[in-house]
């Protein structure tokens, strides 16, 4: 077994990795398991850097990246071009927020690289802090640097707290931090992470400033191509399909191919494919797995009607959460009626 290495305020062991944040931390984090193995067998994972943003506390959750290389990178571009490159195993991006919907930046990537497959997702609750220098009061606060979107997601606070504050775009939430230590940034504060604790020497001003508590960023692991894992019986199916023409009723029709199998979406967003006016791609999320009787069907019907479906994983439910779905759609009765209609051409009656 591999020692366990524990941080006790650290922001990095001695083996090298960091540890996520001390707020709003996952169960389970803020110790690393140390790898015996040597440098060239360790596994390497790109995220968006650089340490402690909410893509690197997503993968902190994946047990099998404790002890193994983490590759900061600047875009969901670049995490994923390192994985079809070779110069990563897998990637972790954000794909849907439950403020601000989907990641467009992702699912168009994931629509235009081929050879990517999602092998896993996982849950990271959106929070903020405002930090600032060392010695810095809330009350000297009057210019915040933020990124745009974790300003909006805390308008609110800033102007029932700050009422007489200006902001500052900053690039990510923690180049806003980042900004504050090494001068490049005119702010008396920024917002960020709760992760950039751990990692600058920040005055923690304020923390839990998001107006919504409930926010919430869904993260996918993405590999290469590879077989999906077993089903658990909690699983999700991504996809992305494209409509065979513009008539009435396209989308329907798309929509029937899980409908009348009984399979419940839990996503499905447009994108404009670029090539004209008025044509979209959907991506897709669906609750089960392709080994289920009724997904397979309903991913055999879709591809008889779409001119083009990109498969993007089958893979287990970050909230564990079991499929349910009516006795009418179990593979049971896929079987036997298969069964049935063999029978029928072999010349068996029909009783």
């Amino acid at each position: 077994m591999n020692p366990v290495c524990h941080p006790r305020g650290r922001t990095q062991c001695p083996h090298g990795t960091r540890f996520a944040s001390g707020r709003g931390r996952v169960a389970g984090l803020g110790w690393c398991a140390v790898s015996d193995e040597p440098e060239a067998n360790r596994r390497t994972y790109s995220y968006l850097g650089p340490a402690g943003t909410f893509t690197e506390a997503a993968l902190a959750q994946v047990p099998e990246a404790r002890g193994q290389n983490w590759r900061p990178v600047r875009n969901v571009g670049e995490a994923l071009a390192d994985v079809v490159e070779g110069r990563s195993d897998a990637a972790m991006i954000a794909i849907e927020n439950s403020v601000d919907g989907g990641v467009s930046t992702a699912q168009d990537a994931l629509a235009t690289m081929p050879g990517l497959r999602i092998v896993g997702e996982y849950l990271v609750p959106v929070e903020f802090v405002l930090v600032g220098r060392p010695g810095t009061r809330l009350e000297d606060v009057s210019l915040v640097a933020a990124h745009p979107v974790a300003y909006a997601q805390c308008l609110r606070w800033l102007t029932a707290t700050l009422p007489a504050h200006a902001h500052i775009p900053a690039a990510s939430n923690v180049a806003s931090a980042v900004g504050l230590i090494d001068g490049t940034s005119d702010a008396d504060a920024a917002i960020a992470a709760p992760g950039i604790l751990e990692h600058l020497d920040v005055e923690l001003l304020a923390e839990g400033i998001g107006d919504n508590a409930e926010a919430v960023t869904r993260f996918v692991l993405v590999s290469r191509t590879v077989a999906p894992p077993e089903p658990t019986g909690a699983d999700k199916t991504s996809l992305i399909a494209e409509l065979p023409d513009d008539h009435p009723g396209a989308l329907l029709e798309m929509l029937e191919q899980f409908a009348t199998r009984g399979i419940n979406l839990s996503l499905l967003a447009s994108r404009p494919i670029g090539d004209a006016l008025g044509r979209y791609r959907f991506v897709i999320d669906a609750d089960g797995h392709i080994k289920d009787e009724r997904m397979a069907d309903a991913l055999l019907g879709l591809r008889r009607f779409s001119p083009k479906v990109i498969f993007l994983g089958s893979y287990p439910r970050a909230d564990h959460a079991i499929v349910r779905y009516p006795d009418r759609y179990s593979d049971d009765v896929f079987v036997e009626a298969r069964d049935w209609l063999r029978g029928l051409l072999s010349g068996e009656p029909d009783r």
